[in-house]
């Protein structure tokens, strides 16, 4: 059920239930971090492995301190000036927090949102919020607590509006002095190193070991195929009798018969846009029912870069 009412979400919290919650970046899939039931509930209504930790959200940086050993120099830098944001870190976690959440790590990935709506649910609780997003594994990010209830419709779900970021957290841990990046995200790699004054380590690829969400290659992806490509007409060429929707970046190049339908991420041009709406224009062309899904690379800088980074996720197979 979506609802638009702050205190029965807050209520089925306290009762141990999952519900479904907007931030700025994608819908969640919320319970109490104390709650160990309502976790490993979390983990298996997506159909998620128990080794792939979560991100708890905390109302402040206050809050964020109880649930950590430390926050490096370059951690507070990084909270104080994009908390609440979507910003994750990757931290040393104190024993408040349960391994179940962690995925047995000792650390804790946690960030303080900026969405006034779970603000608000967040103050009402005395407990923080474990809340991957809210989609079955490695399925299409939410965006509106549509696409929320498309998949999990036995669930409350507080309706918070389109996500504004549209694109999930950038996770970064520290390594000694060094900030280290886990995941792209809604902030771009170049305003850290702009903010801390110094590079930092890609480890974005991962490895057998996942430290954190979104570090597997295949992630965000439709039913169908998808393809990305620099060049969506050359691939179009290679491509016969199937039923073909293109997501280009800017303006659709030329409109082929060949095309079921066209859809357009940014008119205006910008990452912003992009970024606002890559998702919700995924779940739309999967409800047409397409054979394969092509979409136009975009430039890999700034905003690009984690596009691209779902992108290449969504398509691997």
């Amino acid at each position: 059920m979506i609802t638009k009412d702050v205190d029965l979400i807050a209520d089925s919290l306290k009762n141990g239930e999952i519900v479904g919650m907007p931030t700025e970046t994608v819908y969640g899939l919320a319970a109490s971090i104390y709650n160990e039931t309502a976790i490993e509930h979390i983990f298996a209504k997506k159909n998620r492995p128990l080794t792939n930790p979560l991100i708890v959200h905390v109302s402040s940086m206050e809050d964020a301190r109880q649930l950590v050993q430390e926050f490096p120099s370059k951690a507070e830098l990084l909270a104080s000036h994009f908390w609440p944001g979507p910003l994750t870190l990757i931290l040393p976690k104190s024993n408040l927090v349960n391994d179940v959440v962690t995925a047995n790590n000792k650390s804790v990935a946690i960030r303080v949102p900026n969405h006034k709506t779970t603000l608000n649910l967040l103050g009402k609780l005395k407990f923080p919020l474990a809340a991957p997003s809210a989609n079955p594994y490695n399925r299409i990010s939410p965006t509106s607590a549509e696409h929320v209830e498309s998949y999990f419709p036995d669930i409350n779900i507080l309706d918070g509006g389109e996500c504004q970021a549209g694109l999930e957290s950038t996770i970064l841990s520290f390594e000694e002095n060094e900030v280290v990046l886990l995941r792209h995200g809604a902030i771009p790699i170049e305003s850290i190193e702009d903010l801390i004054g110094s590079r930092v380590l890609n480890r974005t690829s991962g490895g057998a070991k996942v430290n954190a969400p979104g570090m597997n290659k295949k992630h965000y992806a439709p039913l169908c195929e998808l393809i990305l490509t620099y060049e969506p007409l050359f691939m179009l060429s290679a491509v016969k009798n199937k039923k073909i929707g293109i997501l280009w970046f800017k303006k659709v190049q030329i409109d082929s018969p060949q095309v079921f339908v066209n859809k357009v991420l940014a008119p205006g041009g910008s990452f912003e846009e992009a970024s606002k709406n890559m998702y919700a224009y995924l779940h739309d062309l999967e409800k047409q029912d397409l054979d394969l899904i092509i979409v136009e690379r975009l430039p890999d800088h700034g905003l690009g870069k984690t596009l691209n980074d779902r992108l290449i996720r969504a398509s691997y197979k």
